[in-house]
């Protein structure tokens, strides 16, 4: 795989900082970037993503997963990334086994959703069935709380920005293991995600850790990852508290220094 681009993670540009007072001052601002990625398989385009040009290699490889496109047990054959000054393209060749998916995944992304059966259709797809999870987290409260003590010191885009998601893979006992970036939480994800695929990781009794709210789309990748345990700061959805029961996924969330709130016993 070839990850090599040139655009960096963050950029500074000049602002006036206006106070109360009437006072004015000129400073230099760290801004996260947000470019747009062209992802084709087989080499055909497929979907056009606003993200950080970092880790590139490893949001194809998440988003494949949460596409459906590939297994855990799949590994992309070869991601070629390039940058054209205008965005980034991914070239990514799937396993011949799994073009009949990327055709049908083609098919229902291309359908015109204001005909009623082509509607009907694109529900299904946005809502389907989830694996069930056949991971355990052996982590428990204390192992939570450890972990978002130590989170900001895995957020270094973040910490210059302000601007940026986190998603941390933590073991056990809290210690985080990876993490990954991005100005989108579910580019985040997928980032850490498909780095975890890349490397040959497993959740080995562990969680993820989000800095985002628990949508009903961060609740499917991790199903589809078999996470055995799904922790965000913010709250979830409803849909998103309905799809993790479906699947088995026990999840946390509101996560805070002091507090937490479980849905299931920790």
């Amino acid at each position: 795989m070839t990850d090599a681009h040139s655009a960096a993670p963050f950029a500074a540009l000049s602002f006036d900082r206006l106070t109360p007072d009437g006072a004015q001052q000129a400073i230099n601002r760290p801004l996260a970037e947000e470019v747009p990625v062209a992802i084709e398989y087989n080499g055909a385009g497929y979907a056009v993503l606003m993200a950080t040009p970092a880790d590139i290699g490893d949001l194809v490889q998440g988003f494949s997963l949460a596409e459906r496109l590939v297994t855990r047990d799949d590994a992309l054959l070869d991601v070629d990334v390039h940058d054209t000054g205008a965005g980034i393209i991914a070239r990514a060749t799937l396993p011949p086994h799994r073009t009949d998916g990327l055709l049908d995944r083609v098919r229902h992304r291309a359908s015109d959703s204001s005909c009623g059966l082509c509607g009907i259709e694109n529900l299904e797809q946005a809502i389907r069935p989830l694996p069930r999870i056949t991971a355990t987290s052996q982590a428990d409260r204390a192992a939570i709380f450890r972990a978002l003590e130590g989170l900001r010191d895995h957020q270094p885009l973040n910490g210059a920005t302000g601007a940026a998601h986190a998603a941390a893979w933590v073991d056990a006992e809290g210690a985080i293991r990876l993490a990954r970036e991005d100005v989108g939480r579910h580019n985040a994800f997928d980032k850490l995600i498909g780095a975890m695929i890349r490397s040959g990781a497993d959740w080995d009794g562990g969680f993820a850790l989000l800095s985002s709210r628990c949508s009903y789309e961060l609740v499917e990748k991790a199903a589809l990852a078999n996470c055995p345990l799904l922790v965000t700061i913010s709250a979830p959805t409803r849909l998103a508290a309905e799809r993790a029961a479906q699947a088995g996924l026990p999840i946390v969330v509101l996560a805070r220094s002091d507090a937490l709130l479980a849905r299931d016993p920790i």
